[in-house]
């Protein structure tokens, strides 16, 4: 092993921006990596990420995601199924997973498609306009809200209370009040929300979940109450907002980078489905995700003691050069394989057809609009979240 000293901060303004080369350090020096300042391990090769995400007894989901979550060392009261493990899991996925399937998926693609248009063509005969804050982050919360079945006037609420709960501030490992608050906010919406929908069921998600009957450890057959029908809304309004929201502003900072990659677009719409893969490989909206260490384990010839937090970072995964020729280089004609761009395992993103299908018709849109556009690079900002990876503003120019 290596002697040289790697130094992986997931609070740092160099994790914000570009962690890349650190995560090239960090799989060939430190592949198992201690960080004595917060006290937790992670894992950064394909091999190892993939083996963690499916080796729940060894790595739990039960203490939560996040840093401040797992740093207690208390198991998680969040109620949802993230923060769960088999069999519980596996009793609550099936609740949501057959609205996910892609089959059912491809049902909402006039729906997607039709408030995606709404977006854009209010954008038709400008120059100039931020892609992000007009377009990426509003219509993605748009379409997994109208599928849960939030009123218009509230759905944009959700996006606001998900950014705030998500954001962090450089240097700092824990969430502030007012990620505290934002959390509690829209708990209590979808709280008070299911009481509503359970009076008056509509024909709409959350409806249906109310509706459904899951399999309890005795084999009898039991109904969400509200406080989980609203842990189970949080988690797919949050992951059904932010993935898509960051893979599209990523999408058109990569493509003006790689004019030849947009050309192939432009030439032939049908490569998206692919590209879409690349996007996620090569910048993971999700960077790392969160478990807890259960027993020890050793790994490289470091050994993870039970009980500490463990981070599989996805984003270095995506460019081990032990898994992909030539990682660094983006390539949407590239032979995708197995993926983990949304997750893996058992916690596989939910919502991963839907969000394939948001980002393919986002950028589909967008070409037929927009065939020639470049991004002001002076003007692009990140956001600083918590797991999460992308931009908060793309200025673009179109022509």
């Amino acid at each position: 092993m290596s002697t040289k000293t790697v130094e992986f901060d997931p609070f740092s303004r160099d994790f914000f921006d570009d962690p890349y080369d650190t995560y090239a350090d960090l799989r060939e020096h430190a592949p198992c990596y201690y960080s004595e300042q917060y006290d937790f391990y992670a894992l950064s090769r394909f091999d190892d990420v993939v083996a963690g995400h499916r080796d729940y007894a060894t790595f739990s989901s039960t203490h939560g995601q996040t840093y401040e979550q797992l740093a207690t060392g208390e198991p998680t009261e969040m109620g949802s199924i993230i923060s769960m493990d088999p069999p519980e899991h596996t009793r609550y996925r099936k609740l949501v997973s057959r609205s996910f399937t892609p089959r059912s998926i491809g049902n909402y693609e006039a729906l997607v498609r039709e408030i995606i248009s709404g977006y854009l063509d209010p954008l038709m005969g400008r120059r100039q306009f931020d892609i992000l804050e007009e377009f990426a982050a509003p219509f993605p919360v748009e379409i997994i809200s109208t599928i849960l079945g939030v009123p218009p006037e509230d759905r944009q609420q959700i996006r606001h209370w998900t950014d705030a709960m998500l954001h962090r501030e450089e240097g700092s490992a824990m969430g502030s009040q007012a990620a505290a608050e934002a959390g509690m906010a829209q708990g209590m919406y979808l709280f008070q929300l299911s009481q509503q929908k359970r009076a008056e069921p509509a024909g709409d998600m959350l409806s249906a979940l109310i509706e459904a009957e899951v399999e309890t450890e005795d084999g009898d057959l039991t109904q969400l109450d509200d406080a989980e029908i609203a842990a189970l809304g949080t988690l797919l309004a949050a992951a059904g907002s932010e993935t898509v929201t960051k893979l599209v502003g990523n999408a058109m900072v990569l493509f003006h980078r790689h004019p030849n990659q947009w050309a192939k677009v432009l030439n032939d719409p049908s490569v998206l489905d692919n590209a879409v893969e690349e996007i996620l490989r090569y910048w993971a909206p999700s960077q790392y995700q969160g478990r807890y260490s259960m027993v020890d384990s050793e790994w490289h010839g470091v050994t993870i003691p039970k009980h500490k937090p463990v981070f599989l970072i996805t984003g270095a995964a995506n460019r081990d050069p032990r898994r992909y020729d030539d990682p660094d280089k983006f390539d949407i004609t590239r032979e995708p394989g197995l993926a983990v761009g949304l997750g893996h395992g058992l916690h596989v993103c939910l919502g991963a057809a839907l969000a394939r299908l948001e980002s393919r018709v986002a950028i589909e849109e967008i070409a037929r609009r927009w065939p020639a556009f470049e991004v002001n690079e002076e003007g692009l900002r990140r956001v600083q979240m918590s797991n999460v990876a992308g931009y908060s503003s793309v200025p673009i120019a179109v022509s």
